[in-house]
């Protein structure tokens, strides 16, 4: 498909350079020092904790709040990875689908505020979106590489 400018697989291609950046910039603006120590896990345990689904409460309580330290890694690395992973196109579709789980996990916490739920939902269908479109199919390393084809 062929626009006045770029074709579709261009488009998709700027689509998930920019969701890259979103979840590079989700990454810069975490205070790190604060974070690593556990801060946005006890934020998120104040939000969990009052959550109105059990089964959030629930998997917060038994899988995240034992392990602050070790959840602010991985969530702050895995928006690092995440970003990296789709600005340059390389391994594309794992990181779509990883965000897109991401995202839904972020949507499901943070329920009641509805501009995280925008932010969030946004993100979730870019990433949807990306996947059956091959959105690797242009300026990426997999397709410089070959992979996905």
């Amino acid at each position: 498909m062929h626009t006045f400018w770029l074709s579709g697989a261009e488009w998709f291609a700027v689509l998930r350079i920019g969701l890259g950046l979103w979840w590079l910039e989700s990454w810069r603006h975490k205070d790190k020092k604060t974070w690593f120590a556990g801060g946005g896990i006890n934020w998120a345990a104040g939000i969990a904790a009052e959550h109105r689904w059990p089964v959030v409460r629930t998997g917060f309580d038994r899988f995240v709040k034992p392990h602050p330290r070790l959840m602010a890694h991985l969530v702050a690395h895995a928006e690092l990875a995440l970003g990296l992973g789709l600005v340059t196109g390389f391994l594309t579709p794992i990181a779509l689908v990883a965000g897109a789980v991401l995202n839904l996990i972020y949507l499901a916490l943070m329920i009641h505020d509805w501009a995280e739920q925008g932010q969030n939902l946004m993100m979730a269908l870019i990433s949807v979106a990306g996947l059956p479109a091959m959105s690797w199919q242009s300026w990426s390393l997999d397709e410089a590489l070959g992979l996905f084809l």
